[in-house]
C-alpha cells in the first residue's frame, strides 16, 4: 500500500472542499494501475461525501446539514463556538472515509462525481487528508 497526507486549508467557513485534484495528483506520481485509493480524515468533525459540486448541490449539502443539525445550544458537546456538538455528530451522518475504484490509474467516478472533504466546524482552519491505494 502507499499512502500520503495532505493538508486542506478550509478556513472559518462551512466547506464542501472538492479533492478530485490532490487524488488525481497523488495517483499520478506514485504512478497507479488498477485498485483502490482510500480517502481518510483523521478528525471528529469532519467527513467526505461523493457528490456533484460547482451546480448548487454542495451549498445544499450544507444548507440539509444546517436543518439536520442546527448551530444551537441543543447539543450536551458544548466546548468550542455556539452549536459545535453538532459537528462531533456530522461524521455520523458524513463517515470520514471514501473508497473508489480505480482503473488504469484513473478514478473511476461519473462524470459528475467529485471526491470531497466536508467541514462544517468553522473552529479549525486547517484540515489534514490521508490518500492511500492498494494496487489490485
Amino acid at each position: 500500500m502507499q499512502s500520503s497526507e495532505i493538508e486542506i486549508r478550509t478556513g472559518s467557513s462551512e466547506v464542501v472542499r472538492d479533492l478530485n485534484a490532490e487524488c488525481e495528483r497523488f495517483l499520478g506520481e506514485i504512478g497507479t494501475g488498477d485498485g483502490l485509493l482510500h480517502v481518510w480524515v483523521p478528525h471528529a468533525t469532519a467527513g467526505l461525501a461523493i457528490i456533484e459540486t460547482g451546480a448548487g448541490s454542495d451549498e445544499d449539502l450544507l444548507g440539509a446539514l444546517r436543518d439536520l443539525l442546527p448551530a444551537d445550544n441543543r447539543w450536551r458537546h458544548r466546548h468550542g463556538s455556539p452549536g459545535h456538538g453538532r459537528d462531533h455528530v456530522l461524521p455520523a451522518l458524513v463517515p470520514p472515509y471514501a473508497s473508489i475504484p480505480v482503473l488504469d490509474g484513473r478514478m473511476a467516478l461519473g462524470t459528475w462525481q467529485s471526491v470531497c472533504l466536508v467541514d462544517t466546524n468553522t473552529d479549525n482552519t486547517s484540515r489534514r487528508v490521508r490518500l492511500s491505494f492498494l494496487a489490485g
